[in-house]
């Protein structure tokens, strides 16, 4: 093996190596590399360099160095660049968006392009502020939610859009604008405008510019060319105007001119089909909630919302129809079930990916149902006046108020909703605030369903046909009467520990009323109201009604309930300050154990830790928690609103063991309670004194009983006084429901929001409201009774008015205005004192109705009844020849001659003369006369009542009926023309003007008419049946076109009225109720003036300078509630007007307002409320 020998060399030189050094970025490495021609830098390794501050450097530069900023060197701070002056660039507009599109046709097997085809576009320029289709495009996304006063509502579901033609008519019947005259000058807002009035006019007023004077000196070169081009041309706009004809109609749209002369060619030979006869169309459809439902999970095998219960028969129907997207409308009892119907079209929506409006009558039950709904839905959002939680969810709980904003606003959340649930919707009938869903059912846009749910109404069939002929869509209507839980209404006369037994059954679970029980309840009460007597004597009162034996009564009560376990119980009193009196007054009292104490005090130690020191220390929050921690409560408007929200939690958690509220409390969400105890059967309703109606003690009972935990619930009522009558028990407990009744009126809010906008009028609104629902569902049967009226006046042969006939249109209108101006004389002669008092036994009087015509009789007796008065009269009648009385029928003639119209022509027998006794009216005695006979009433009442008896039938009358059929026979015999008439002015001292002057009209007539011509021609009686059938055709076709028209609308004189209040309403509070009085408003100058109490105005004042509530209660006797509900409307009503003031341009106005809303928000007025944490 040979050893290689290892060479020595020297070392090279540096520069002589392969190697070359890189720089590795700013980083200040080095990196060897062994790479030929490698380079001298690469791309920086980590963080790249930073550039300086630009904060830094501003205020370096120029805040720590002023030099930087020289005071007079402002040659280079402004420059301008000088331009062409272009006057048309200030008339420029945007284009017009292209009305059609080129849509390209292929071949459909090969896809090749064979052509295109002009296509029309639809609704190219929506907006918000211009169209109410939904088709518009969204508005800003920062007035989705509340949308904008200026936008447009959406199109209302059932009304008809109007067409082209509507619009043009509607636009030729509106006032024109002269452009010259009727220009304004001054714009909203500004101080200063212009005046466009020509250059030769006066010089224009103080403020205003001259808009010629101003454009005179501008270069508007080239404009005069063109116009004159434009008038030389003979196809030039202006001879397009001359030479079109003012009564053309509007061109349709086409896609080309050939398609547009096929339709007017087959538009003008195609004849008019006659109308198909409407059908009947169901439209509220009652569902039978007793029929099982057995398929149910067959047909939703997949339900949308399943609970841990199974749903009862009526909550599955409803379901059923929620899946096949129907209206339904649910009438149940209290604490039945109705919320499932809800939960389930929620969880529907969020299925369907849609979303759900619920709405509640008062702002407190929005925000139960905004807890309960959360907890079980989780994306549940709630609006109110003063709280916005979660807007983007997919169920909004507000109330009715609200969503009629966003509906008159033009919110897009309407684009997106499917349901709209209606709670309570019983409250139609608040005189306040019932109109408010009317307003919301009627402005819904078609493409919402509708969830009703109420409580049992009788009506609930008729509600549901209106709302669908309204929307033109049917309404299930589902209604039971099955209560979960049946209750037992007992009264109770008891007041003290020795009587705490004495509680008497009235009314069982079945719904039997036992009146052996309310005999027990009076004779305990005698028995105790005697002992009274013997021990103090019996001129003592038997009822206080003082604090004391209030007090005694509630203890042995609560005593006795206590040892039953029937507490927890709600006590209705219809006071608010009876409420704090009996709460305060038992003092002994302590239904609570110490943990129980201990979980109350934790529990308001939370709720109130929200609130600032001082206001902890308000004497309501320390009664309040001292009444609590005892196991009582109080619920009213006078509470606030926290504490309210506290005292309903600790009772729904069962804390709370007696609860004295007022009927408020009924309104809340399902609460139900072991007991409830009515304090009085009679309540004040604003104006009197009155017994509770069996609606309202449906409704508060309804709180009895917990559903899966008491097997019935108890109904107690207080007997402290006499024990109340058995009718007025039996009608209170067992009575029908009040029925839904129409509350809409006219606001100015309601005629403001429609007149805006020109497709919408209020005479629609007015049309389509509870209240015109009775004359307006015939509608459909009276356009078809007009077609067919129309059809026959049109085959009806012309009468001959020539020769002696030519006055007869005039002779037959003669006659008609003579006949209604009597009937209007006699009518008001029977509405007057005097007339009534000359309607006394023996007076002889006309007689004309539909069995006698102009038949002489005398009245024999008269009724006592003052507002019915029924007069028992012999007449004049000829013998019957027939036994039927529709054989005999009326001699009246059919063509009538001058002496049927001047006058009474009397009717004359012309066989035998009978005579019958009738019952009259004060319309069917149709003159009274001046004689007067002596009659004995009794016997001839008695001797015609006896042979109308088979036995005496042919006896002969008494010698008093004789002797008065014949005076009345020589009468009608000696007068012919009718006997002299009580004269209403001289005889009856009538002095009302229209009846003088029906009286001197009437004898012009009847002049008239002796005078006529038409009566001695030999063709008279052909010709006038012929004017009469036409005449009562086209008079019966103007009552239907007045049923059909706007005029007919109840509600349409203060409509006008109102119109024209809005023009002059604009002074003080006087100024205004002198003008809604000169308007014809049914509201006097002092009470308007009496409904604007300044009693909270210093109250309110201190609040918004930052006074403490503590020491805010002490400058009012007003309750705490009220105080605060008070100022929270204040602050709604200022951002209302903050809105207001910037749309007419006033921004100091709403600074003001802005400012003054936020002084007024703050602490315990505007605390969150517990059910939102």
């Amino acid at each position: 093996m040979m050893e290689t020998e290892r060479l020595v060399l020297p070392p090279p030189d540096p520069l002589d190596l392969p190697l070359r050094a890189v720089e590795l970025g700013c980083t200040g490495h080095w990196e060897l590399l062994n790479l030929p021609g490698a380079p001298e830098s690469s791309l920086p390794h980590g963080l790249p360099p930073c550039a300086p501050d630009l904060q830094q450097e501003a205020e370096q530069l120029f805040l720590s160095s002023p030099a930087w900023l020289p005071l007079h060197g402002v040659e280079h701070s402004a420059r301008k660049w000088q331009r062409k002056t272009d006057p048309w660039s200030l008339l420029a507009v945007l284009g017009a968006p292209v009305p059609s599109d080129l849509q390209a046709q292929r071949h459909p097997t090969t896809g090749q392009i064979l052509g295109y085809k002009e296509v029309l576009l639809e609704n190219t320029n929506l907006s918000a502020t211009t169209s109410l289709s939904l088709r518009r495009p969204p508005g800003p996304a920062s007035q989705s939610l509340w949308g904008n006063p200026t936008q447009y509502p959406f199109w209302p579901g059932g009304m008809d859009e109007p067409t082209i033609t509507d619009l043009n008519t509607r636009e030729e019947a509106e006032e024109e604008i002269d452009f010259e005259k009727d220009l304004l000058t001054i714009p909203p807002g500004f101080k200063k405008g212009m005046d466009f009035a020509p250059k030769d006019c006066p010089t224009p007023a103080p403020g205003l510019l001259s808009l010629s004077c101003m454009l005179e000196p501008l270069d508007l070169g080239g404009g005069d060319e063109d116009e004159n081009e434009a008038v030389g041309q003979p196809g030039g706009p202006r001879g397009d105007t001359v030479s079109a004809s003012p009564c053309s109609a509007p061109l349709a749209r086409a896609s080309s001119l050939e398609d547009l002369v096929l339709k007017e060619a087959s538009t003008a030979v195609s004849t008019p089909e006659a109308p198909e006869p409407p059908s009947q169309e169901q439209w509220a459809i009652p569902v039978d909630a007793t029929s099982p439902v057995g398929d149910f999970y067959r047909l939703i095998p997949q339900p949308a919302f399943q609970w841990a219960f199974e749903p009862d028969v009526f909550q599955k129907q409803a379901i059923l129809h929620l899946e096949r997207h129907d209206s339904v409308f649910v009438a149940a009892h209290t604490s039945a079930g109705k919320t499932v119907v809800a939960e389930y079209a929620i969880a529907l929506a969020q299925k369907h990916m849609t979303r759900t409006i619920y709405t509640s009558p008062i702002k407190a039950l929005s925000n139960q149902k905004f807890r309960d709904f959360r907890n079980t839905f989780g994306d549940v959002g709630l609006l109110t006046g003063d709280v916005q939680l979660h807007p983007e969810a997919s169920c909004l709980i507000m109330t009715t108020e609200i969503l009629r904003s966003m509906l008159y606003s033009g919110s897009d959340v309407i684009r997106d909703l499917e349901w709209v649930i209606f709670d309570e919707v019983h409250y139609i009938n608040d005189v306040e605030r019932g109109v408010v869903w009317e307003e919301v059912l009627i402005m819904l846009p078609d493409h919402v369903s509708i969830i009703l749910l109420s409580a049992t109404v009788p009506n609930a069939l008729e509600f549901a046909d209106w709302i669908g002929r309204l929307k033109r869509r049917q309404i299930y209507v589902i209604s039971t009467v099955t209560r979960p839980v049946p209750l037992e209404h007992y009264l109770f006369t008891g007041n003290s520990s020795k009587t705490q037994g004495e509680l008497f059954l009235l009314l069982d679970s079945r719904g039997a009323f036992h009146t052996k029980g309310y005999y027990a309840a009076v004779e305990a009460k005698k028995e105790r109201m005697s002992k009274h007597a013997q021990t103090f004597g019996a001129k003592q009162p038997t009822h206080q009604g003082g604090p004391a034996q209030d007090r005694g009564v509630y203890l042995s009560l609560l005593a006795s309930l206590r040892t039953r376990a029937q507490l927890p119980v709600v006590v209705f009193t219809f006071s608010r300050g009876r409420c704090d009196e009996q709460a305060s007054g038992l003092t002994s009292l302590d239904l609570t154990t110490s943990s129980e104490k201990s979980e109350i005090h934790l529990f308001l130690q939370r709720c109130l830790a929200r609130l600032r020191g001082s206001d902890r220390q308000l004497p309501q929050v320390l009664h309040m928690s001292e009444l609590l921690n005892r196991g009582l409560g109080v619920h009213h408007s006078g509470i606030l609103p926290i504490l309210k929200e506290i005292v309903e939690m600790l009772f729904s958690r069962g804390l709370v063991k007696v609860l004295f509220a007022t009927e408020t409390f009924a309104m809340g969400v399902n609460m139900p309670a072991r007991t409830v105890v009515f304090d009085s059967m009679r309540k004040h309703d604003g104006s009197t004194f009155r017994d509770l109606l069996p609606g309202e003690y449906v409704q508060m009972a309804g709180r009895a009983g917990r559903r899966g935990l008491d097997p019935t619930g108890t109904v107690i009522l207080l007997c402290k006084g006499r024990v109340p009558e058995m009718a007025d028990l039996h009608r209170m407990m067992m009575g029908k429901p009040s029925q839904l009744q129409s509350q809409f009126r006219l606001t100015y809010t309601m005629i403001l929001n429609l007149l805006r906008v020109d497709a919408l009028r209020v005479e629609d609104m007015m049309k389509r409201s509870f209240s015109e629902f009775p004359s307006r569902k015939d509608s459909k049967a009276h356009e078809q009774a007009l077609a067919e009226l129309t059809k026959r006046l049109g085959a009806l042969e012309e009468p001959d008015m020539t020769g002696q006939l030519v006055d007869l249109p005039e002779y037959y209108s003669w006659g008609e205005e003579l006949t209604e101006t009597q009937h209007m004389i006699q009518r008001r002669i029977m509405e007057s004192v005097n007339g009534l008092k000359s309607l006394s036994a023996g007076r002889v009087v006309v007689v004309k109705n539909q069995e006698h015509h102009n038949a002489l009789g005398v009245i024999l007796q008269v009724s006592s009844n003052s507002t019915s008065r029924v007069f028992t009269t012999l007449v004049l009648c000829d013998k019957p020849l027939s036994q039927d009385p529709q054989d005999r029928g009326p001699a009246t003639a059919e063509v009538p001659y001058p002496d049927d119209l001047v006058g009474f022509k009397l009717f004359l027998p012309e066989g035998p003369c009978d005579h019958t006794v009738v019952k009259l009216q004060p319309g069917d005695m149709a003159a009274i006369t001046t004689k007067v006979l002596r009659v004995n009433g009794e016997k001839i009442l008695e001797d015609f009542s006896k042979r109308q008896q088979p036995k005496f039938k042919k006896d002969p009358p008494l010698a008093a009926v004789t002797t008065a059929v014949q005076e009345l026979l020589r009468l009608a015999q000696a007068h012919p023309a009718g006997p002299p008439t009580l004269d209403p002015v001289n005889d009856l001292q009538l002095k009302d003007m229209s009846v003088v002057e029906g009286g001197l009209r009437a004898r012009k007539l009847e002049e008239l008419i002796q005078g006529a011509q038409c009566v001695h021609s030999p063709r008279f009686p052909a010709q006038y049946l012929k004017l009469r059938e036409r005449m009562q055709i086209q008079k019966e076709m103007e009552r239907l076109r007045f049923l059909l028209s706007d005029q007919s609308l109840l509600l349409l004189p203060e409509y006008h009225q109102r119109v024209e209040g809005i023009e002059r309403v604009r002074a003080v509070a006087k100024r205004i109720g002198e003008v809604q009085v000169a308007c014809g408003l049914n509201q006097t100058v002092e009470e308007f003036v009496g409904e604007l109490n300044f009693g909270l105005v210093e109250v309110v004042y201190e609040w918004a300078r930052g006074m403490p509530f503590s020491e805010l209660a002490g400058l009012s006797g007003t309750p705490e509630g009220l105080v605060v509900r008070c100022i929270q409307r204040l602050a709604e009503m200022c951002r209302s007007l903050r809105g207001a003031a910037r749309l007419v341009g006033e921004p100091v106005l709403g600074a003001k307002m802005e400012t003054a809303a936020t002084l007024l928000r703050r602490d315990i007025v505007f605390a969150a409320s517990l059910y939102t944490q």
